[in-house]
């Protein structure tokens, strides 16, 4: 789907312009807590999740053609992708915030799940 190739390259550039910003303060140690901090933790995260989830729906987009599912099918697939990676960012840097927050880190994992659980089966598909 265009919209899925099209969203994972800005996820990617989203991703660099993060890791870009998190490079300005690397280097102080006790920066978010320090290093292996819980919200230090989070924050990483978020900013990989952005390229793998960028990577993932490139990867989707590009093989399309051959996930032989229905057009909703289809649609729910490329959907959740998106979905998950909009969330998965979004929900680490509220957990960072609040740890009381974690339950909520189900909405992009769920919607990823979905999804790629759906190209699976439109792959295997005869």
């Amino acid at each position: 789907m265009p919209r899925n190739e099209v969203f994972g390259w800005m996820w990617i550039l989203a991703g660099l312009l993060s890791g870009l910003a998190l490079g300005l303060h690397f280097q102080r140690e006790d920066w978010l807590g320090g290093y292996a901090s819980h919200p230090r933790r989070l924050i990483r995260l978020g900013h990989v999740s952005f390229l793998g989830l960028g990577f993932l729906n490139i990867l989707f987009a590009s093989a399309g053609a051959r996930v032989r599912l229905g057009h909703v099918s289809l649609g729910v697939a490329s959907w959740t992708l998106i979905i998950g990676a909009l969330a998965m960012p979004l929900c680490c840097a509220l957990m960072a915030w609040r740890r009381t927050l974690q339950p909520l880190f189900t909405i992009p994992v769920v919607s990823l799940l979905m999804g790629t659980t759906l190209v699976v089966f439109g792959m295997l598909r005869p």
